[in-house]
Formats: structure tokens, sequence, C-alpha cells
């Protein structure tokens, strides 16, 4: 009898991610499987509860609302920052990706969506945030 996926077990598998028809993400092209441990909240839960009971050289195709993916798009994560407080010489280009400490010393990724002659907004919405995602899951191995 094939073993089960459950709650602790190492696993690699390929996947491939698509947010309205558009695939954002596939393993089998763009890198080795994924590794990881199920339920040590590496991936994102929904997708860790999807592989419980999937047995090695099963596939599986699940679709994900928002709130269980990257969360809802949310306005207050848009912020408008003027220039002055910036470092000067700083290069800031329109949907550039930039890491931002916070005043708690947390990193955050934002993306600049406008720019000013005096000012720059930043989006620090996840970029799949507010999007459905479907995952096509080929379970490769349970190690």
């Amino acid at each position: 009898m094939s073993s089960l996926v459950k709650m602790g077990d190492t696993v690699k598998l390929h996947y491939k991610a698509k947010a309205q028809d558009l695939i954002i993400f596939d393993s089998l092209t763009q890198m080795d499987p994924l590794v990881f441990t199920v339920g040590d909240g590496q991936i994102l839960p929904a997708f860790e509860n999807a592989l419980i009971g999937m047995q090695a050289g099963e596939k599986k195709i699940i679709s994900l609302l928002s709130e269980d993916a990257f969360g809802p798009y949310a306005e207050e994560l848009i912020t408008t920052v003027d220039k002055s407080e910036l470092p000067p010489n700083l290069e800031i280009t329109k949907d550039q990706q930039l890491q931002i400490q916070q005043p708690d010393g947390q990193i955050i990724l934002v993306k600049v969506i406008d720019m000013t002659d005096k000012d720059i907004t930043f989006d620090a919405n996840h970029p799949l945030a507010g999007k459905d995602i479907e995952f096509d899951i080929q379970l490769i191995e349970i190690m």
C-alpha cells in the first residue's frame, strides 16, 4: 500500500500557478522541484491542506480564492512619500520593486506605482493580492 501525505511529511513536487489564465510560475520549467515539510508554515496553508491524502505520482488542480492565497488587495497599503524623505542618491523608476526598512526594523517589498517631481507612491500589497490563484500540483514523492 502506498503512503499518503500527512502533516509533518517532507514532500517533493512540481506546481504551476495561474492567476486569471496567466501562468505566473511553473516549477517544471523555472526551477528544481519544490521540497518542503507539510505544516511548517513555509507554504500557503490552503496549498498544504490540499496535499493531505495525496500519494506520489498523483496530480491535482486546486483553486484558491484571494483570501486563501495572498489576501485581498488593501488600499491602505498604498503610501505616497515626499522625495525629500528618501536618500538623495536613490534612483527610482516606475514599476521598480524596492525593499524598504520600516521603523520597527521589518523589511517590506514595495512597488513604485506613481512618481511626480516631488513625491513617489509605493504599493506594499503582495503582487498577487486580490487575485484568485489556480495551482496545478504534481506530487513527485513523499520523502
